[in-house]
């Protein structure tokens, strides 16, 4: 058994090193795409102004990519602190729990940035399913199915309870639509749209279908208790 379990370990490491690749691969990669619009609001988050940076895309995106050291940092310091206390998965929890957070706010953040006639336009809403679609255009297609794709990535991989694809629907549902609730009782100027629901929950869902693999591990640790010692013989 030793010896099968050492032959077995080289191509899950390889396989763990080769993900890792890959999604540096991917950050480098969409970093290269959208570098020019970063670097037009990179003076103004350098010199801290919020006009100009805190209140466009170009200027969160630039800030969450910025913040991805310091959320490495919060990782590493999280799972120092499990292993310390015996606790199993000590990486992939804190690593579950930081993505979250890491992955989720920047979305809700742009999705709650006012437009140009807010608190003045009227109120907006639209409940026919898919018939804003046709105007959201690929890339708002895209940006909506990414708003709560973090979330539906890891939240099965910390929570036993949420490792379920119905559940992580539910879950991606629910909080589109209080999102979309805020946008419209804050006055906006933003459309409150069933189609953004739907989208939000089916990029939360396609997240979670993608990090399957990984559910496996939190029904063999689902809390945040270290593990007990082993009685003594005899």
């Amino acid at each position: 058994m030793n010896h099968n379990a050492s032959l077995s370990a080289p191509p899950r490491r390889t396989r763990r090193i080769l993900f890792l690749g890959l999604a540096i691969l991917g950050l480098t990669s969409a970093v290269f795409v959208v570098r020019r619009p970063l670097m037009m609001s990179a003076p103004m988050c350098m010199a801290g102004r919020w006009h100009g940076c805190f209140d466009t895309f170009n200027g969160v995106v630039l800030i969450t990519l910025v913040a991805l050291p310091l959320a490495a940092l919060v990782v590493w310091a999280l799972a120092r602190r499990r292993l310390g206390a015996g606790v199993s998965s000590a990486w992939r929890m804190s690593l579950a729990e930081v993505g979250m957070v890491h992955g989720t706010v920047p979305f809700l953040w742009m999705t709650m940035m006012p437009g140009a006639g807010a608190g003045v336009a009227p109120r907006r809403v639209s409940l026919v399913p898919l018939r804003d679609l046709l105007t959201m255009g690929s890339g708002g297609i895209v940006g909506n199915l990414l708003v709560f794709a973090a979330l539906g990535f890891f939240a099965p991989m910390r929570f036993a309870a949420l490792a379920s694809a119905p559940r992580i629907l539910a879950l991606g549902a629910g909080c589109s639509v209080l999102v979309e609730t805020a946008q419209y009782v804050l006055w906006l100027d933003r459309v409150s749209s069933v189609d953004d629901v739907l989208v939000n929950a089916a990029g939360a869902v396609l997240a979670a279908l993608a990090s399957r693999r990984w559910w496996r591990t939190v029904a063999q640790a689902p809390s945040d208790r270290p593990r007990p010692a082993p009685a003594p013989a005899g």
